[in-house]
Order: C-alpha cells, then sequence, then structure tokens
C-alpha cells in the first residue's frame, strides 16, 4: 500500500528555508518564495494474483526559489527515490522540478 500524501507533505515542510508547501494549490493562491508545489503525477502497479499487490505514486515536485543557489534543491534531491527532471526560469524565478517515487 502507497504511503499518505500527509506523510510526504510531513517531509517536504521540515526541509530548512521553506515558506509554503502546496499540493495543487488553487487559483489565485499567493506563494511566498521559496516554496514547494508537488502534485500526483503516476502510479506504478505491482500485481500478485492478477490483483493490485503494491502501488507506488509517483510525485512531481516543484522548488520554486528567487536564489539560483538555494539549498532547497538539493535537500529536495537527497530523498529517496528522488531524481532530477529539469530547471527552468519563469519571472525572475528558479524552478527545479523533481520526480519523486513515494
Amino acid at each position: 500500500m502507497a504511503r499518505p500524501r500527509s506523510e510526504l507533505q510531513l517531509i517536504l515542510l521540515a526541509i530548512p528555508g521553506v515558506k509554503q508547501v502546496w499540493f495543487q494549490p488553487p487559483d489565485g493562491t499567493k506563494l511566498a518564495y521559496p516554496c514547494i508545489l508537488y502534485e500526483r503525477d503516476a502510479q506504478d502497479v505491482t500485481y500478485a494474483d492478477n490483483k493490485p499487490y503494491f502501488v507506488d505514486t509517483r510525485y512531481t515536485i516543484t522548488v520554486i526559489d528567487r536564489d539560483p543557489d538555494s539549498l532547497i534543491p538539493s535537500m529536495v534531491a537527497a530523498l529517496p527515490l528522488c531524481s532530477f527532471n529539469r530547471f527552468y526560469t519563469a519571472a525572475d524565478l528558479n524552478h527545479d522540478v523533481y520526480t519523486l517515487y513515494f
């Protein structure tokens, strides 16, 4: 059974320097930087006896920060089963995107 998303929320909130962590923030949400946005991306299912035996949920995690040398992305990258996906800038903000199985 997959671990609850609330566990991931607590892990991300515990990263030093992060002001906000949002799971699919509602439209119009005012973000305080640095922040982390994450969303469910996919699921990997292991079957046994033709039934789902184990479900592993994949999340896309985006770290948004004004500081291009922030340590927050490296702390996210250190999480188990996490891999770097891409980097981009938008509106003078740095976005580090990761894929995490949780």
